[in-house]
C-alpha cells in the first residue's frame, strides 16, 4: 500500500510539493512550446497565415503556462500574479486566453484536503488545537500564494481568519526558483523586454520572506497600529501566530475582483482613490512599503472602509537614496530635457557606465506617465495603461528598455507601484490623482511647484509678447 505524505499531489487537490512532480510540470512547459513551434512551421508550409499560426501558439502557450503556475503555487504563482499586469499590453484577441488562464490561476487553485489542514494546525498549535476555537470551517474561504485561509470562531467569540501554510511550501519554492531560472526564454514570450532573470530573483526573495509568518504578524501589527480607528481603512489585528499558522481578525466585505467586474463607476472611483492613498501613505504612517496591492488583498467593508489583508510582502521604506531619486528624475521629466534625464538615470543607477541609451526614445516612453500629474482630474483605465505597457513591451531590438537596468533598492517599489497602477486602472479610476500623489511625496510637490512657476512665467512672457505685437500692429495701422 502506498502512503502519501502531507502536501503530495493527490486526487483531493493538494498542491504538489514533491520535487520530481513539480520539476516535471515546469520542465514540460518549454518542451511543449518547442513542439508547438515545430508544428507551426508545418502549418505555415501548408499555407496557413503566419499571423494566425503565431496567435494560436501564443494562445496555447499562455493557457498551459498559467495552468501550470496555478497548480504549483509558490514563486510560480507569484510570477503569474505579476505577469497579469502585462495582459493590458496585449491586443484584445490575444489578451483573452491570458485573461481566462489568469482567472483560473487566481480563483481556481486546488485546495488542501481537511486532513492536511488539520495536520498543519496540530503541528503549529498542538494536538489539542481545536480547543482554541469555538468552531472551525474546513472549507477554505480564500487562497493565498503559499497557503489558504479558513474562517473560524476564536475561543473568546471573535470571528477570525486562519491562514495555513501549504506543507512542503519551503521546499517547493526552492524548487520553483531553480526551474524558473531555466524558463527565462519562455517567459520572454509573454514579457519580451523584461529582465525575467532579475524579476524571478526578486519574486523569489519576496515569496521567501512571505514564508516567515512571525515576521508577517509583526508587520501586520505595525500597520494595524498605524491605521487604528482610521475612518477610511481597516487593518485586522493579529490574534495569534504559531509556526505555519497566522490568525487574524476576520473582515467581511466585497472583494475588489467583484467590484472590478461589475461595480458602479462612482464606487470604483472612490475605492481606486482609497487604494492609492493607502499604498502611498503607508511609508509615512508605518515606515513600511506595502508591496502586494493586488485586488485579492482588498475588500470594501459594510461601513464603506477599505479593508486590507496579507502583509507578508512589506519592506522598510524609504531608503535614503529614494527621495533624491524621485526629485531628480521628476525634475528632469517636468523641468528639463533628454540631457537632464540622462544625467539623472545614470546618477541613480538605471544605466550602466559606458552603455549608450537612446534618450529621445526613453523620454517619449516616460513622458506619457506624467499625465497623472498634469491634470486636476485624471482617468486611469485599461486603455491608457495598455498604450503605456505596449510601448514598453515592444519586441524591437531597438527598444530602449533593453539598454536600461534597475538598482536593487528600487525593485520593491517597482513591484508595488506597478501592481497598484494595474489595480487603479482595472477599476477605471477617475479622480484627483495628482493631489493624492503630491500629498505623500514632498519631492514631487517641489518638482511640480517649480514646473508651475516655469509654466506660468512662460505664459506671462508669451502674453506680453502678444500684447507688444498687437500694439505694434495697431501703431502700424494708425500710421
Amino acid at each position: 500500500m502506498m502512503v502519501r505524505r502531507a502536501g503530495d499531489a493527490d486526487g483531493g487537490g493538494n498542491p504538489p510539493a514533491r520535487r520530481a512532480v513539480r520539476n516535471a510540470k515546469l520542465a514540460a512547459l518549454p518542451i511543449a512550446f518547442a513542439g508547438r513551434r515545430a508544428a507551426g512551421v508545418g502549418k505555415r508550409a501548408l499555407g496557413r497565415p503566419a499571423s494566425e499560426v503565431n496567435a494560436e501558439i501564443q494562445r496555447r502557450t499562455a493557457q498551459h503556462f498559467f495552468e501550470v503556475l496555478g497548480e504549483l503555487k509558490g514563486v510560480a504563482a507569484k510570477l503569474g500574479q505579476v505577469l497579469a499586469l502585462y495582459e493590458f499590453g496585449l491586443s484584445p484577441e490575444l489578451a483573452e486566453p491570458y485573461r481566462i488562464a489568469l482567472s483560473r490561476l487566481q480563483d481556481a487553485t486546488p485546495p488542501m484536503l481537511p486532513r492536511t489542514v488539520h495536520a498543519v494546525l496540530a503541528e503549529s498549535l498542538g494536538p489539542d488545537w481545536r480547543e482554541n476555537f469555538r468552531s472551525f470551517e474546513d472549507r477554505r474561504a480564500a487562497s493565498a500564494t503559499i497557503g489558504q485561509v479558513h474562517r473560524a470562531v476564536w475561543h473568546d467569540g471573535r470571528t477570525v481568519a486562519v491562514k495555513v501554510m501549504y506543507p512542503g511550501a519551503r521546499e517547493a519554492i526552492n524548487s520553483d526558483v531553480e526551474q524558473l531560472r531555466r524558463m527565462t526564454g519562455l517567459a520572454s514570450i509573454i514579457v519580451p523586454n523584461a529582465d525575467i532573470r532579475a524579476l524571478t530573483e526578486q519574486l523569489a526573495e519576496c515569496v521567501t520572506a512571505e514564508l516567515d509568518f512571525a515576521a508577517e504578524a509583526q508587520q501586520q501589527e505595525v500597520f494595524a497600529n498605524a491605521f487604528a480607528d482610521d475612518p477610511e481603512f481597516r487593518v485586522p489585528r493579529v490574534v495569534a501566530q504559531h509556526g505555519d499558522v497566522l490568525i487574524s481578525e476576520w473582515l467581511d466585505g466585497i472583494p475588489l475582483t467583484r467590484l472590478i467586474s461589475g461595480g458602479a463607476q462612482a464606487e470604483r472611483d472612490r475605492v481606486g482613490m482609497l487604494a492609492l492613498r493607502f499604498v502611498l501613505s503607508a511609508p509615512e504612517r508605518s515606515g513600511l512599503l506595502y508591496c502586494d496591492p493586488h485586488p485579492g488583498n482588498f475588500r470594501v467593508l459594510p461601513d464603506g472602509r477599505l479593508g486590507v489583508v496579507d502583509f507578508g510582502a512589506c519592506v522598510p521604506w524609504p531608503p535614503p537614496e529614494f527621495p533624491i531619486l524621485v526629485h531628480d528624475i521628476g525634475d528632469a521629466l517636468f523641468n528639463g530635457g533628454p540631457a537632464e534625464l540622462e544625467a539623472a538615470i545614470r546618477r541613480h543607477g538605471f544605466a550602466a557606465a559606458g552603455t549608450a541609451v537612446d534618450m529621445r526614445a526613453l523620454s517619449e516612453q516616460l513622458l506619457p506617465y506624467t499625465d497623472l500629474l498634469r491634470h486636476d482630474i485624471f482617468r486611469a483605465d485599461s486603455t491608457w495603461l495598455r498604450r503605456r505597457v505596449r510601448a514598453g513591451m515592444s519586441p524591437r531590438l531597438s527598444n530602449v528598455n533593453r539598454q536600461l537596468t534597475m538598482p536593487a533598492f528600487y525593485t520593491p517599489f517597482a513591484r508595488s507601484i506597478l501592481t497598484l497602477l494595474g489595480l487603479v486602472c482595472q477599476l477605471g479610476t477617475t479622480g484627483p490623482l495628482r493631489d493624492e500623489m503630491l500629498r505623500w511625496s514632498p519631492e514631487l510637490a517641489q518638482v511640480m511647484a517649480r514646473h508651475r512657476t516655469r509654466t506660468e512665467g512662460s505664459s506671462d512672457l508669451t502674453a506680453a509678447r502678444m500684447r507688444r505685437a498687437a500694439a505694434a500692429d495697431r501703431d502700424a495701422a494708425a500710421g
